[in-house]
């Protein structure tokens, strides 16, 4: 018997006359974790979808336990045992944990009519196989993103998995919530399950994998044991290049006492206390802290989603109480959210309206929309934050996780924006994006003089682009670390201090 779960032999997948994949081989052991990397269109979704038996490949040889397989369809390879965890779960968000986890169950079983006792018995089953709790009655659609992911953990395991495929499965988690994932991952590979852990995060992948192969435009670029490899190695594979880790540190220009954002005492009954903050033209400040601490309610009152605060904001001197988003954006207040697929975008709309969806009232001319007007400064600033996609008329469901962001903060741009709040900037955009996003921001603060409030879990990335951080618990400020001694050693023992 093969000592491989699962091989790939040679992958070929090609599109028309796009190539996906050329000749990559892969191979995971029983039991094995082990790591996929490369950047937003390197090929590793098609290769997954390969795997689960969505894509037929154009050349090559699937083994599984070292028998050919052809012609693998999607049910055909749950029957091999292997589960695929997409980024967005597949979950029934309007049936309860327990349905979530019984239905397939119930569905190859062929039964009329359902036993609720079995229903509840077989998801209380599988949770224990992870060695979790839940509340078996909550919808799923109510369940944060970490609730969710275990709940399509759960359901792998009970499906009889072998190996289980999670494509991006810290995208939107905490530090916290990756460690306990991690925990499970290690729980079902003490169980014998093989997991193949995709990603696009470096520290992540050295933490939890056991191998790791890289991938690079659709070719396997380096592959061997996680300990044949550091940060800057996993750096110069997935990007083909190195990339320095620039630290930004704001130094106050004479005569600068005038902040370009002044908070005092602003509360909100049950989710802020007495918040006190000042950002000055030109300075980037981070602001952390757990899940629920109050960081995504303190940018949605500034930016006039939670108009019933009390306390005063000032904007380059001038008292400002945005009541709507309009009143903010009138303010020169802008706001990045963190789910830049439901909340920052138009999914199917061309990089030119999602730029313009909040500054066009600034290219009308009578009744009508001033085109050539709207042309140029749409395709200035497509150039200006080198947007990698064929024209401005493209759908921004065709760009990849950086470009898509480089479009959310150029629409706040063109709105003349003072203030820019970032919540998760760079979440679910690779290690090259993520760096070219970074000089970005940078280039605002510097050359625009932006005030920037930048909300983040990455550690890494409030160290390198923050003048201080700030830290929050409960609705409170807590913690601020200065530029004197700010790094990740010590951002991470204060973020610890609060569990």
């Amino acid at each position: 018997m093969s000592e491989h779960l699962l091989e790939l032999k040679n992958i070929g997948k090609r599109f028309g006359g796009l190539v996906a994949l050329d000749a990559v081989s892969l191979a995971i052991k029983p039991g094995e974790i082990h790591c996929l990397a490369g950047e937003n269109g390197s090929g590793k979704s098609t290769i997954i979808k390969i795997m689960a038996g969505v894509y037929q490949p154009s050349d090559g040889e699937i083994l599984i336990d070292g028998k050919p397989v052809s012609g693998m369809t999607p049910a055909q390879s749950v029957q091999h045992g292997i589960q695929v965890i997409y980024q967005d779960f597949s979950l029934f968000g309007n049936l309860t944990v327990a349905e979530n986890l019984a239905l397939n169950t119930l569905l190859l079983e062929g039964k009329r009519t359902v036993n609720w006792r079995r229903v509840r018995e077989l998801a209380e089953k599988a949770l224990a196989r992870l060695g979790v709790t839940m509340d078996l009655d909550a919808d799923v659609e109510t369940l944060p993103t970490s609730g969710k992911q275990i709940v399509a953990i759960a359901r792998a395991v009970m499906a009889d998995a072998r190996l289980i495929i999670m494509d991006e499965p810290t995208t939107a988690l905490t530090r916290h919530e990756v460690d306990a994932l991690f925990r499970i991952v290690r729980d079902i590979q003490a169980q014998g399950i093989a997991v193949l852990f995709v990603s696009h995060k470096m520290r992540e992948m050295l933490e939890i994998s056991e191998r790791l192969t890289v991938l690079r435009n659709g070719k396997k670029v380096a592959e061997g044991p996680i300990g044949d490899f550091d940060e800057p190695a996993i750096t110069r594979a997935m990007t083909g290049h190195d990339l320095t880790d620039q630290v930004y540190r704001w130094q106050p220009t004479k005569g600068d006492t005038l902040p370009r954002l002044d908070v005092r005492n602003l509360s909100i009954a049950g989710s802020l206390d007495d918040i006190n903050l000042t950002l000055h033209a030109g300075e980037i400040v981070g602001l952390s802290g757990l899940i629920g601490s109050g960081r995504t309610e303190l940018a949605l009152a500034l930016f006039g989603m939670h108009p019933k605060f009390t306390g005063t904001v000032k904007v380059d001197g001038t008292g400002v109480h945005p009541r709507t988003v309009q009143e903010a954006i009138a303010s020169g207040l802008a706001y990045v959210p963190e789910d830049r697929l439901t909340e920052g975008l138009f999914l199917t709309q061309s990089i030119e309206r999602n730029m313009l969806a909040t500054s066009i009232d600034n290219f009308v001319r009578g009744l009508f929309i001033d085109r050539s007007k709207t042309a140029k400064a749409t395709t200035s600033m497509f150039g200006a934050m080198q947007i990698a996609a064929p024209g401005p008329y493209t759908p921004v469901n065709h760009l990849s996780g950086g470009n898509q962001q480089r479009v959310v903060l150029a629409r706040w741009l063109l709105t003349g924006a003072r203030v820019l709040i970032l919540n998760g900037p760079t979440v679910g955009v690779d290690v090259g994006s993520k760096a070219q996003i970074h000089r970005k921001i940078r280039e605002l603060a510097t050359q625009d003089g932006l005030a920037v409030l930048m909300i983040s879990d990455d550690v890494p990335e409030l160290v390198q682009n923050c003048n201080r951080v700030i830290i929050m618990h409960r609705g409170r400020f807590v913690d601020e670390i200065g530029p004197d001694v700010l790094d990740e050693d010590t951002l991470n023992d204060r973020l610890k201090a609060l569990k």
